[in-house]
């Protein structure tokens, strides 16, 4: 069996997504993260979170368009990493913030909307993450694996909900990434109106 090109993508990628997480943690101990430490290691996993999100999204509509075939070998990678970033943008929360303070964890997430949509959006990504190997695709079969993995697209538009919300003044930022996700769903939409209508052309060819 020929080996697949680019082997080197994702060990690159992995590589290069985890090195701003190590980043934070050799800068956040020795207080190279400004006066407010906490904030801004919540800001950066919290926007690489999302980021790498949405680009596991784009790996689809890029092959849609671009007709390449590398962007959906990327994929589970960069949502691997977008879980990895959500992960540790809520321990920065729970732990650094909060103290592992349950009582006051649970009561944020049930009355600050933008920390209830935040969590429900890990929660989310939590069964994606525990089904990305191969092995639960064969065990779910993969009309189901895929529709599970739709959930991805739910977790981002409650990662931009959170976006804005956290934000509250300026929103030029998070609009983009919501512009960027509105896109996505535009070219996704696109091509299954395109599939329905080769159907419905093909079964009207059959009955003719």
């Amino acid at each position: 069996m020929a080996s697949p090109p680019y082997p080197w993508l994702n060990p690159a990628l992995t590589a290069g997504g985890l090195a701003p997480l190590l980043m934070l943690a050799v800068q956040g101990p020795r207080g190279d993260l400004g006066p407010n430490a906490i904030e801004a290691a919540l800001n950066q996993t919290g926007l690489l979170a999302l980021v790498l999100l949405l680009a596991s999204l784009a790996c689809t509509p890029l092959r849609l368009v671009s007709k390449w075939t590398w962007p959906a070998r990327v994929r589970r990678t960069l949502g691997l990493l977008a879980f990895t970033y959500a992960a540790s943008h809520f321990l920065v929360y729970a732990v650094l913030d909060q103290g592992l303070a349950l009582g006051a964890i649970l009561e944020d997430i049930g009355k600050r909307p933008f920390i209830t949509v935040g969590f429900t959006a890990l929660v989310l990504l939590v069964p994606l993450a525990v089904t990305s190997t191969n092995r639960w695709v064969r065990r779910l079969g993969f009309p189901r694996w895929q529709r599970l993995h739709r959930l991805a697209y739910v977790a981002a538009v409650l990662g931009v909900v959170h976006f804005v919300w956290r934000v509250k003044k300026d929103l030029t930022e998070p609009l983009v990434y919501g512009a960027v996700l509105a896109l996505l769903f535009a070219i996704r939409g696109a091509e299954a109106l395109r599939k329905r209508r080769a159907r419905a052309a093909m079964a009207a060819r059959n009955a003719a």
